[in-house]
């Protein structure tokens, strides 16, 4: 399963709302390019590619979520973040 896949079903925000995230395929930062995803209903945005302080973190989702991320996914995410 590919990462944008995993955001095609409905999950749980941090906004505690169960939606269809919008996915982002092109969004850029000062340090480059992102895939993200949004909330509808609280319009919140997350970097699921790698971690960037330009966007919500996706452990956020990840801990209300279960299975959504394998260890290694969160290592490989949270080890190729931006730092400002």
């Amino acid at each position: 399963m590919n990462l944008v896949d995993k955001f095609k079903n409905k999950l749980q925000c941090t906004c505690n709302d169960v939606v269809a995230f919008e996915i982002i395929d092109d969004i850029e930062c000062d340090w480059g390019n992102h895939v993200v995803i949004q909330c509808p209903n609280c319009e919140e945005l997350f970097s699921i590619d790698n971690q960037c302080p330009a966007f919500q973190n996706i452990s956020k989702l990840v801990n209300s979520n279960t299975g959504l991320y394998s260890k290694d996914e969160i290592e490989n995410y949270v080890s190729n973040s931006h730092h400002n």
